[in-house]
C-alpha cells in the first residue's frame, strides 16, 4: 500500500492535484508580471533595483487576491478527467485575474477618481498601495463566494460571476463615498483622497480593513441564496439586497464591536489627525474579525 493509497487517494485526484497547482502557479506568476506591464515598467526593477515598498504591496494584494480566487476554482475529485480539470481550473483562474485587474481599473476611474493610483504608487505611496491592495482582495472575495456558490462550468456560470462581480463593485463605491462623507465631517470638509495622497498610512489600513471585511461579508451573503442558472434577474437583485443588509449590519456590528473594545480612545484624532499607525491597525483587525464571525455564523 502506498502513502498515497494511505490517505485515500487515487492517482487519479494525485493527478488532479498536481493540474491544480501546476495552473495556479503559472497564473500567479503571470500576475505577478502583469503588475509591471500594465504600468510599463519592469516589476523586477521595482521590486528589487529601487525597491519601492509601495509597488510590492501592490503586487503582492494582487497576488494575494489572485490565490483567494484559485482557491474558489479548484475542483477536485469533482472533474472527470484530466482535460476537464485543467479547462475549468484555468478558465476560472484566467476569469479571476481579469476581473481582478477590471475591479482595480474601475476602483481607480470610479472610487478613488481623484489621482492617478499607478503614478502614485511608482513614486512609493505606501498608503495608496495598501488602499490597492485591499481593494483587489475584496474583488477577489466576492469572486470566491461566488465560485463556491455556483455550479459547473457553463456560460450561466460566468453570468452569475460577473453579476455579483458588477453589485461587488457598486458596493465598494458607495462605502467609499460614505468613508469619504464621514471623514469630511469630522475634519472641517477635509477630502479623504487627498489625505491618502499625502500619505495616510493609518487612514490606509483602517480604509483596508473596512473594504475587506465588505468582500467576506459577500460570502454570508450567499447562504441566503440558492444557485439558479438562468434566473439572472433574480440572482443579480438578490445579490444586490443581501450584499446591502449584511454592509449594513457588518457597519453597525463594527462601531458596537469598536466603542467596546477601544472605549474611551477618540479614534479621529488618532488616524485622522495623529496618524496612529498601530491604532488603525486594531480597527482594520476588528472590522475584519467582525466579518469573520458573521460569516461563521451564517454558514
Amino acid at each position: 500500500m502506498t502513502l498515497f493509497q494511505e490517505f485515500g487517494i487515487t492517482s487519479q485526484l494525485a493527478g488532479i492535484l498536481a493540474i491544480d497547482l501546476g495552473i495556479a502557479v503559472i497564473l500567479l506568476a503571470l500576475m505577478r508580471y502583469m503588475q509591471g506591464w500594465s504600468v510599463k515598467v519592469n516589476s523586477n526593477e521595482e521590486l528589487a533595483v529601487r525597491d519601492n515598498f509601495a509597488f510590492g504591496i501592490s503586487t503582492a494584494g494582487a497576488v494575494a487576491a489572485l490565490g483567494i480566487v484559485l482557491t474558489g476554482a479548484i475542483t477536485g475529485a469533482a472533474a472527470h478527467s484530466y482535460v476537464q480539470e485543467a479547462i475549468g481550473m484555468s478558465a476560472y483562474g484566467i476569469c479571476g485575474l481579469v476581473l481582478i485587474k477590471l475591479g482595480r481599473f474601475l476602483h481607480d476611474k470610479i472610487a478613488l477618481n481623484q489621482f492617478d493610483k499607478d503614478a502614485l504608487v511608482l513614486k512609493g505611496n505606501i498608503s495608496v498601495a495598501i488602499v490597492d491592495a485591499a481593494a483587489a482582495i475584496a474583488t477577489a472575495l466576492v469572486i470566491r463566494a461566488v465560485l463556491l456558490w455556483a455550479e459547473d462550468l457553463t456560460l450561466n456560470t460566468f453570468i452569475a460571476i460577473f453579476s455579483a462581480f458588477a453589485v461587488s463593485q457598486l458596493m465598494l463605491v458607495l462605502l467609499t463615498r460614505g468613508l469619504e462623507i464621514a471623514y469630511s465631517r469630522r475634519n472641517q470638509g477635509a477630502s479623504l483622497q487627498q489625505a491618502l495622497v499625502e500619505g495616510n498610512t493609518a487612514l490606509a489600513l483602517r480604509h483596508a480593513g473596512t473594504m475587506i471585511a465588505m468582500g467576506l461579508s459577500f460570502n454570508a451573503a450567499s447562504h441566503f441564496m440558492d444557485y439558479a442558472p438562468t434566473a439572472y434577474i433574480s440572482n443579480l437583485l438578490g445579490w444586490l439586497l443581501f450584499s446591502i443588509i449584511m454592509l449594513l449590519v457588518l457597519t453597525l456590528l463594527t462601531k458596537v464591536v469598536k466603542w467596546l473594545v477601544l472605549a474611551k480612545i477618540d479614534l479621529s484624532e488618532e488616524v485622522e489627525r495623529q496618524l496612529n499607525i498601530g491604532l488603525a491597525s486594531v480597527e482594520m483587525a476588528i472590522s475584519i474579525a467582525v466579518a469573520l464571525i458573521l460569516t461563521g455564523l451564517m454558514a
